[in-house]
C-alpha cells in the first residue's frame, strides 16, 4: 500500500503516487486552472504536501486525500 511507503519514509512513495494518481490530479487541476505549467506546479506541490503530512495523517483513501489537496492548491 502506498500509504505504508509514506509511513516508512520511503522515497518510492512519491514515484508510486505519481504512477497511480498523476492523471487524476492533473485532470482536477487543469479543469480549474486551464494552464499546463500551473497544473504541473500544483501537482508537485501536492506530492510535497502528502510527503510532509503523512505521517502523522493516515488517509483511508489516498486518492481522495490527494484530490482534496490539489483542488485547494489549484483554487
Amino acid at each position: 500500500m502506498i500509504v505504508d511507503l509514506y509511513w516508512e519514509r520511503s522515497e518510492r512513495a512519491i514515484s508510486e503516487t505519481k504512477i497511480k494518481y498523476a492523471a487524476l490530479l492533473q485532470a482536477i487541476s487543469y479543469k480549474i486552472l486551464q494552464n499546463y505549467e500551473d497544473t504541473q506546479e500544483c501537482e508537485n506541490d501536492t506530492y510535497m504536501r502528502a510527503w510532509n503530512n503523512i505521517p502523522p495523517t493516515r488517509p483511508e483513501n489516498l486518492g481522495a486525500y490527494l484530490a482534496k489537496i490539489i483542488r485547494n492548491l489549484s483554487i
